[in-house]
């Protein structure tokens, strides 16, 4: 009897085998159903089948709105000798990982703009370091205690004083202190939203919030983020076809465009959120690195409905190593602490004490004012040293705050070929690659100015610039 041959077949086999033969490799982004329909000849539902019957085959995986990629595979070969089991990883996301964290020793080998967070000659390491002295004389064997399970009362109230000068008013019963801010995201997430939700979220969008999404199974929708800022039209054409759950928005010096929202165009975000009833989940990492003129408003301080979520931390400002940040949950915070006593019952004690001795005591604004206008001479030598050593057509924003610069290749760039000679140089930017779902920003790559330029920093920009000449 001949076995039945389905249509899917003809090209499944092909995609099979490139993938069984290591041609396709784990993380590839697979034909569009468009491309297979006009090579193939097959009808779109002919297509999707062989797809589906990909996906449960465990050969390819669906990412929402981005298409099909090569999934990572088992191995079904019985060793000859079973010593130990192999560290299976995910190459998308270590790829990810890789290209927005520092790896040891690499920060020394490498000139790394790769990384976000303030390099070592930038953080207040003898005011952080005298403060941690105190706290531990003064506080003793308090430190080693559990603290309240939503954070310290007097570090909360100077996250209150704070934001009430700059137009924000918090209640301490709705604020959480965490484990920095990408737990507080994933608070906010999780208090707001259920797998398969869908969530708006910034396109450039940092890959850690995109993993963070990933971890959730949340399906996305991208919003542009242009020179002008959040595109809240497309936004609001978006929830009037589609039931949003969250919108995920980073109005002062986002990351990693550095653009800001004005005041009419949070107001705009804010009433969509409203119109629709959903969760505004406000990322103001950066809100106090501003170069100029006052401190930026948030979109919290428009809000009367308790819609908006707003979340920070200190490892921006002060140092990496600082794991502590807030969130105020507004109208969902009944969800967000159990969410929050479930991933552990306090953040270090020491660190609520340091931050909040030096809030108290003013260090922290001082600090501010140093770190700022540090960061404002970094930006504009950024803009020089690209602008002389980038070929024409390279386009780069000059932020208003944070330290992140987004730079724009010419299309006509060999973009493997230049990471290739970035790497040969001794220099590490982000690729654009991994701060979207999609192929969008592949000319595109980040640029952290948030490190003391020496000289060999210096070189490093003009030879990645003339590399591309």
């Amino acid at each position: 009897m001949a076995i039945k041959t389905y249509r899917h077949e003809i090209f499944t086999r092909d995609i099979e085998k490139n993938i069984r033969e290591g041609i396709w490799q784990p993380g590839y982004k697979l034909p569009s159903v468009r491309a297979l329909k006009e090579k193939y000849g097959a009808s779109v539902s002919t297509i999707q089948r062989g797809y589906e019957d990909l996906l449960m085959r465990g050969l390819v995986k669906n990412l929402p709105r981005s298409g099909y990629f090569v999934a990572r595979q088992q191995v079904t070969e019985k060793p000859a000798k079973a010593v130990r089991q192999p560290v299976v990883r995910d190459a998308v996301f270590q790829h990810g990982l890789s290209a927005t964290t520092a790896q040891p020793g690499n920060r020394l080998q490498l000139s790394a703009f790769h990384v976000a967070a303030p390099g070592d000659l930038m953080i207040p390491q003898k005011l952080l370091l005298r403060t941690l002295q105190q706290v531990v004389r003064s506080e003793g064997a308090g430190l080693l205690r559990y603290y309240p399970a939503s954070g310290s009362p007097a570090l909360k109230e100077q996250i209150i004083q704070r934001a009430a000068g700059y137009g924000t008013l918090f209640q301490a019963a709705e604020l959480l202190i965490t484990d920095g801010a990408l737990q507080a995201l994933y608070i906010a997430l999780s208090a707001a939203c259920m797998p398969g939700d869908v969530v708006a979220v910034e396109s450039p969008s940092v890959f850690s919030v995109l993993q963070v999404i990933s971890v959730l199974q949340l399906r996305v929708v991208e919003i542009p983020v242009g020179r002008d800022g959040y595109d809240v039209d497309v936004l609001h054409k978006v929830c009037t076809r589609t039931r949003i759950k969250a919108i995920i928005v980073t109005p002062n010096f986002h990351n990693p465009t550095g653009t800001c929202l004005s005041v009419d165009q949070q107001q705009a975000l804010l009433a969509i959120a409203q119109r629709h009833d959903i969760a505004l989940i406000e990322n103001d990492i950066y809100g106090d690195l501003h170069f100029s003129g006052s401190r930026p408003p948030t979109i919290k301080a428009l809000d009367d409905s308790g819609l908006v979520m707003t979340f920070s931390s200190y490892a921006k400002t002060l140092a990496p190593g600082i794991r502590l940040g807030w969130l105020s949950a507004g109208r969902y915070l009944s969800r967000a602490e159990q969410v929050r006593f479930a991933l552990g019952s306090s953040v270090s004690p020491v660190f609520q004490e340091t931050v909040t001795r030096l809030l108290q005591t003013h260090s922290y604004d001082r600090h501010l004012r140093s770190f700022r206008t540090q960061l404002a001479k970094n930006a504009w030598l950024t803009l020089n040293l690209v602008s002389c050593a980038f070929p024409e057509g390279t386009s780069l924003t000059m932020p208003a705050g944070g330290y992140h610069c987004w730079i724009q290749l010419p299309s006509r760039t060999d973009m493997d070929a230049f990471y290739k000679a970035c790497e040969q140089i001794g220099v590490r930017f982000t690729p654009g690659s991994v701060f979207s779902f999609s192929d969008t920003f592949r000319y595109c790559f980040r640029l952290v100015f948030a490190d003391t330029y020496t000289a060999a920093r210096k070189r490093a920009i003009k030879k990645a610039g003339a590399a591309l000449q």
